[in-house]
């Protein structure tokens, strides 16, 4: 019998990749082996050319339900090192989802809970069943949330953060959006338009000045506006101006023209 693959890729001709966790029965809960094949494959897409955009997704009842079980039980046999090597592998696959060069949209149902809320908040955008669940559940089992906490604390903040990573308090779809860890809360019925509506504005702009423009929202995020923040932000817009792909942009705004890239489908 063929062994299920806990983690599915496929890119349409569109150069949509879809990124999906595939262990239902266990609701998506990953382990190390499952951490290792998210790295393997964010680093794909990161790759691949002809990839402009992703989606990451999950399939059955429940987005992901954090830690699998099994896996917290060899983790509390492991020694210091042990734990460090195993932590770190955990915080290399957020940091590879978190800085991936194309844009990603998480697509959650069901329930979301502990390090599921580190993968929605590294992803660039989020649309959540109306009908999901969250919790940084971690101190519930005398842990703490922190190879996941950079990525969160930039979603809500550290002040909403300071209550979450405490109580442990389940939240709703609703409070999420509220909180900014969701861009938007649908019905489940509606998820995959809302997320193909998204993935179409995507497809109409220039690919390079897209990724451009994520990495210039990681390097100036709470810089201070100093003169190298100043000259920085020069360079790349004239930089960006110069480019194939900018002079293009200019040249069909100009003569009034769908750009090369344009996708309207």
């Amino acid at each position: 019998m063929t062994e299920q693959k806990a983690v599915l890729y496929e890119v349409d001709d569109r150069g949509v990749a879809t990124v999906t966790m595939n262990r239902p029965d266990r609701h998506n809960a990953f382990d190390d082996s499952m951490i290792a094949e998210l790295t393997k494959t964010f680093k794909k897409v990161d790759n691949d050319a002809n990839v402009r955009v992703m989606v990451l997704a999950a399939n059955g009842k429940s987005f992901c339900a954090g830690a699998d079980l099994n896996w917290m039980k060899r983790m509390a046999q492991y020694s210091y090192d042990e734990n460090y090597a195993d932590a770190k592998a955990l915080a290399t696959m957020l940091e590879t989802l978190n800085t991936l060069s194309k844009p990603t949209i998480a697509r959650v149902q069901g329930a979301a809970f502990g390090g599921a809320v580190g993968l929605i908040a590294c992803c660039d955008m989020a649309i959540g069943s109306k009908l999901s669940k969250f919790c940084l559940s971690e101190v519930k089992l005398g842990l703490i949330p922190a190879t996941i906490s950079p990525y969160v604390i930039d979603a809500i903040g550290a002040r909403i953060a300071r209550r979450y990573f405490v109580t442990a308090e389940v939240f709703s779809s609703r409070r999420a959006r509220r909180l900014g860890l969701l861009s938007e809360t649908v019905t489940e019925s509606e998820l995959d338009d809302t997320v193909e509506a998204l993935i179409s504005h995507i497809l109409k702009n220039g690919p390079a000045a897209v990724s451009a423009a994520k990495k210039l929202v990681l390097e100036v995020q709470d810089k201070e506006h100093t003169d190298t923040l100043l000259d920085m932000t020069s360079e790349r817009i004239a930089a960006i101006r110069v480019s194939d792909e900018g002079q293009e942009g200019l040249s069909a705004f100009l003569e009034r023209r769908k750009p090369s890239w344009f996708r309207d489908e």
